[in-house]
């Protein structure tokens, strides 16, 4: 008896997939320099909230860009505007805290000290930078779609796909935020907490601009 995989999805397709999401999940965009950032200002654990938040938006994109909405979508570009430069200037004004050394994700010269930003807030981070980019919902719309086969069962093959590409961009979000995490205790140990602060707030501003220009 086939398993629910195989009705949903042939093994050859699937094996062409996985790589293939894999390799665009763990190339350098908005959200893999926004976990990496945070992993190196509030730590892996904290991170995984955005983590949260992000996959949501990134779900959301695949579902829409199979069922075809995010072609309508695309046609409004306004839809996206207001998305756009609010997530941009937010992490644009983080960054800027951040670069001189203050505010609620900044690393103070004694960890204790540091403000606690909320879950809410990190998962909303992740989730409007997620959704609020237009070249996410673009790829979407080009890459996941082929992969859908006519002759087998839509709910099926939509779990899987996106199972397959929370587990990929959470996978490469987790190599990225270790990644800050060590960058962090390296500079931490030579004293330069406010060049780490800059550093971070750079590539806060970054991912800003990059959400606001695409």
């Amino acid at each position: 008896m086939k398993n629910a995989v195989g009705y949903s999805m042939d093994l050859s397709t699937l094996l062409i997939f996985i790589p293939t999401f894999f390799f665009v999940s763990i190339t350098p965009g908005m959200c893999m320099t926004l976990a990496m950032t945070l992993g190196m200002t509030i730590g892996l654990r904290r991170t995984f909230w955005m983590m949260l938040g992000e996959m949501i938006g990134v779900g959301i994109v695949a579902v829409l860009a199979v069922l075809g909405v995010a072609a309508i979508m695309l046609r409004y570009p306004d839809v996206f505007t207001l998305l756009k430069w609010f997530g941009g200037s937010y992490l644009g004004y983080l960054g800027i805290q951040m670069w001189r050394s203050r505010g609620k994700m900044a690393i103070p010269e004694k960890i204790e000290q540091q403000a606690q930003i909320s879950p809410w807030q990190l998962a909303t981070q992740g989730l409007v930078t997620a959704i609020a980019n237009p070249k996410g919902w673009a790829f979407m719309i080009s890459l996941l779609p082929p992969f859908i086969q006519a002759d087998k069962a839509l709910p099926l093959q939509l779990s899987v796909l996106v199972g397959i590409i929370l587990i990929s961009e959470f996978v490469c979000m987790t190599l990225y935020a270790t990644g800050g995490k060590t960058l962090r205790l390296f500079l931490n140990k030579s004293g330069n907490v406010r060049l780490l602060n800059r550093i971070s707030g750079t590539l806060m501003i970054g991912v800003g601009i990059w959400l606001v220009s695409t």
